[in-house]
C-alpha cells in the first residue's frame, strides 16, 4: 500500500439528523449521503429510491435523425455494421446494438478492430473490408467521434454512417449522417455523464419509440456491466441501471453472463457493483487484452448455454493468463525503479522491451498506486516505444504529456489516463521534460477520502444492514470508508495459505477484528503493540446460515501520523533528487539520525516500510529515507526486495563517503555558508 494523505470530509451533524428524521433513514445514512452533496430531503429520496431515474432519451443531439436512418435501412433490407471496441464499454455496446438489430431481422454483422493491429476506432482498412462485404450502413458504438478521415472514405465509397458515441468530440464533427453524441455542444440533454452503450441503449429507445425503463429489464445486466467498467459516475440513471442490473443478474440473467458468472465461481446470492466490477469487468476486457474481443461479444450474445460455458472458460483462462502477465510486469517495473532510483520523481516513466501491450495501463495503475506519483509504462520494440499512464487525483497527466508532444509519435487519452509513442531514442528526453514540467506544479499527494471517523464500539450489524441503502457503490458513490483511530494491534493471524491476514485490534474496552487482503505475515510492516489508525470498510457477511458484521481494511498506518510534516519531507526528498532547491534542514540526518537506522537494522532484518514508521516520529520520514540511502551506498545494509538487513564484517566509514549525503551536505553548506 502507498503511502497517502488522510482527508475526512466535512459532516454538518445537524442537518444529517434533520435528514434522518424527514426522510425516516438510518442518522449514519443522512450523515454520509448528506456529505456527498445529498442535503435537500427531496435529492435524498430521490438518491435513495427504487424508482426509474431517466433523461429523455429523444433529447439527444441527432438521435431522432439516427433512428429514422437505421429503421429506413432495415425496411430495404440493407447490410448493416455494427462498429465497435476492443474494451468492455465498447463490446456490450455493440452486444447491445447488433442483438436489437438481429431482434429486428436486420442484416447486420459487427467489427470490433484488433487491439494489437488496429488500435482503437475506425480505420480505414476496415472500413474497406466492410464495403467488400456489401455493407450499406456503419453504426459506430463507443467510438468514431474522431474518425474523420474513415467516415469520409465510407462517404466515398458510397456508405452510410452512424456515430453514437460518448467521448468528446473535437469543434468539428466528422461528416457522418448522423452524430448521436451527448457531449455534443448543441446537445440538450440533461445527463450527460453516459458510457457508450448507454448512448446506444438511448437509440434503442427512440428506435421502439419507447421509454427507457420498458425496454431496461431486457438490457439491464449488459447494461451494467458497461456502467461499471467505464467508471460512469453511479448518480441518476446510471445508479438505475446498476441497481436494476444487479437484480437481473441474481434472478435473470443472460445466457452468456450466467456462464461467466459460473465461470469465475461467483455466487448470485452476494452479487453487488464491487464485485460486478472487479471480477466480470476484468474477464470481459480480458478477451480484448490478451487476444480476440469478438469472443466477448460472442458470449454476449449467445444463447446457447453449453457454448456460452466454452467462451466463459476460455475467457476466464485468458483473465488468468492477463493477471499473471501483469503481474510480471509489475514486479520487473518495481525493480527497474528501485535499481534506477526513480522512485522519487514526480512522474515515474519506467521501460522495457515488449512488455505485453494489453495489461500495460493496468501495471501502470499499480505502480501508481505503489509510489503515489503518476506513472507511464513503456514497452520498447527495435525503434518504437508505446505505453500507457495512469494519473493520481489532482494532477492532469494528459497535460504533463502535451507538454512533451514534440517528443512523442502519438498520444491522447484525459487527466487520470493516457496512451503514448515515442521513438525508443528520446524516452530518456522525454523522462526529463515531463518531470521538469511536474515540478511546475504543486505537489499533490494521493489521498484517502474518508467519510467520517468512528468508534469502534458502533460497528455492528445493524450498521452494517444500514449502509445497505446507500448501494450501489462505486465511482461517485464509493463504499462508505470510515477513519477508526488509536487502536491497539493485538493479535496478527494468516488465513488463505498466508495470502490475507486477519487483524485483532483494541481501544478503550473494544476489540474488534479486521480482513487485510492480498498481504502476508511477512509483507506485513506492522507488529503486536503498534498504536495506528485504521480505514475500514464495513458489510455484511453471510456464512453457515448466519449473518456477521465484516470489516476490512483499505489502509492503515502509525496512530497520530502528521501528514502535513511527512508529505512536506516527500516533496523535498522528489525535489533534492530531481536537483531542485530545497530546505535540508528538512531531510539531512546527522550522524546520531543515521547511526540509529543503522542500528536497528543490525538488531535484525526489517521491511523498508516498517523502518520509515518506526523513525517517522523520532528523526523524521525524509531524513530516514537519506538515511537508508547513505548507509546502503556505504555498503553498511543490503536490500533484499522490501527488506533491509546489515552487511556482516562491515567497517565504519565516514558518512561523507556516501554521494547522497556528500552531495546534501555540500548543498546545505551552499545555501548557508554558516551552516560549514
Amino acid at each position: 500500500m502507498g503511502m497517502k494523505k488522510w482527508t475526512v470530509s466535512h459532516i454538518d451533524k445537524a442537518l444529517a439528523k434533520e435528514l434522518a428524521a424527514e426522510c425516516e433513514v438510518d442518522p449514519i445514512v443522512a450523515l454520509i449521503a448528506s456529505s456527498r452533496g445529498y442535503t435537500d430531503p427531496m435529492a435524498l429520496e430521490q438518491f435513495l429510491s427504487n424508482e426509474p431515474v431517466f433523461s429523455d432519451p429523444r433529447e439527444t443531439a441527432d438521435i431522432i435523425a439516427a433512428a429514422d436512418i437505421i429503421n429506413a435501412v432495415i425496411e430495404n433490407g440493407e447490410k448493416i455494421a455494427v462498429y465497435g471496441d476492443y474494451d468492455c464499454d465498447g463490446v456490450t455496446a455493440a452486444a447491445i446494438m447488433y442483438s436489437y438489430l438481429k431482434m429486428r431481422n436486420a442484416d447486420c454483422l459487427y467489427y470490433i478492430p484488433d487491439r494489437f493491429d488496429e488500435g482503437y476506432g475506425m480505420n480505414c482498412d476496415a472500413v474497406k473490408k466492410l464495403n467488400e462485404c456489401g455493407v450499406k450502413l456503419i453504426i459506430t458504438v463507443d467510438n468514431g467521434i474522431k474518425s474523420f478521415e474513415e467516415i469520409s472514405l465510407a462517404n466515398k465509397l458510397g456508405m452510410t454512417t452512424v456515430i453514437t458515441d460518448h467521448h468528446l468530440p473535437d469543434e468539428n464533427l466528422p461528416a457522418a449522417a448522423a452524430v448521436v453524441n451527448p457531449h455534443r455542444k448543441d446537445c440538450p440533454s440533461d445527463f450527460k455523464e453516459i458510457c457508450g452503450a448507454q448512448v446506444a441503449f438511448r437509440l434503442i429507445c427512440v428506435l421502439e419509440n419507447k421509454e427507457p425503463e420498458e425496454l431496461l429489464p431486457y438490457f439491464a445486466d449488459i447494461l451494467t456491466l458497461s456502467v461499471l467498467g467505464d467508471i460512469m459516475p453511479l448518480t441518476l440513471e446510471n445508479r438505475t441501471i446498476v441497481k436494476y442490473g444487479i437484480e437481473k443478474l441474481k434472478k435473470s440473467p443472460s445466457t452468456g453472463l450466467s456462464a461467466l458468472m459460473s465461470a469465475a465461481g461467483i455466487s448470485r446470492d452476494s452479487l453487488n457493483a464491487t464485485k460486478i466490477q472487479f471480477s466480470l469487468v476484468p474477464r470481459i476486457n480480458a478477451a480484448g487484452r490478451m487476444g480476440k474481443s469478438e469472443r466477448a461479444v460472442e458470449l454476449l450474445i449467445c444463447d446457447n448455454m453449453m457454448t456460452a460455458l466454452n467462451l466463459a472458460n476460455e475467457i476466464d483462462s485468458e483473465n488468468a493468463n492477463r493477471q499473471n502477465t501483469e503481474k510480471k510486469i509489475t514486479e520487473e517495473a518495481i525493480n527497474i525503479i528501485e535499481q534506477s532510483n526513480l522512485k522519487y520523481d514526480r512522474i515515474i516513466v519506467v521501460s522495457a522491451e515488449n512488455w505485453h501491450h494489453g495489461v500495460i495501463g493496468i501495471a501502470a495503475a499499480k505502480i501508481t498506486e505503489r509510489y503515489g506519483v503518476p506513472a507511464i509504462l513503456l514497452s520498447t520494440d527495435g525503434d518504437t516505444a508505446t505505453g500507457s499512464g495512469r494519473s493520481i487525483d489532482g494532477f492532469s497527466l494528459y497535460d504533463a504529456i502535451n507538454s512533451c508532444k514534440d517528443l512523442l509519435l502519438k498520444f491522447g487519452g484525459h487527466s487520470q489516463a493516457a496512451g503514448i509513442s515515442l521513438n525508443t531514442e528520446n524516452i530518456a528526453e522525454f523522462r526529463k521534460k515531463i518531470n521538469e514540467y511536474a515540478k511546475t506544479r504543486p505537489y499533490v499527494p494521493p489521498e484517502i477520502k474518508l467519510d467520517c471517523k468512528l468508534n469502534p464500539a458502533a460497528i455492528s450489524l445493524d450498521l452494517a444492514f444500514a449502509l445497505h441503502r446507500l448501494e450501489p457503490f462505486g465511482e461517485g458513490n464509493p463504499q462508505p470508508l470510515f477513519g477508526v483511530y488509536g487502536v491497539t494491534l493485538q493479535r496478527i493471524t494468516p488465513i488463505g495459505n498466508n495470502k490475507h491476514l486477519r487483524l485483532l485490534f483494541l481501544k478503550d474496552d473494544t476489540t474488534f477484528q479486521c480482513l487485510l487482503f492480498g498481504v502476508s505475515a511477512e509483507a506485513f510492516c506492522f507488529e503486536v503493540g503498534d498504536l495506528l489508525d485504521l480505514a475500514v470498510n464495513i458489510d455484511v457477511n453471510f456464512y453457515k446460515d448466519e449473518y456477521n458484521v465484516s470489516v476490512t481494511l483499505r489502509a492503515l498506518r502509525p496512530g497520530g501520523m502528521q501528514d502535513e510534516r511527512v508529505f512536506g519531507e516527500l516533496c523535498a526528498l522528489k525535489d533534492f533528487y530531481s536537483g531542485s532547491d530545497i530546505d535540508t534542514d528538512l531531510i539531512l540526518p546527522t550522524r546520531e539520525d543515521v547511526g540509529a537506522v543503522y542500528k536497528f537494522i543490525l538488531e535484525k532484518r526489517a521491511l523498508a516500510d516498517r523502518i520509515k514508521y518506526v523513525f517517522a516520529d523520532k528523526i523524521g520520514y525524509g531524513k530516514t529515507c537519506i538515511a537508508l540511502d547513505t548507509l546502503e551506498e556505504l555498503k553498511l545494509i543490503e536490500k533484499d526486495k522490501n527488506s533491509y538487513f546489515a552487511i556482516k564484517g562491515a567497517a565504519k566509514t565516514e558518512l561523507t563517503k556516501s554521494p547522497t549525503y556528500k552531495r546534501l551536505l555540500e548543498r546545505r553548506v551552499k545555501n548557508d555558508p554558516a551552516a560549514n
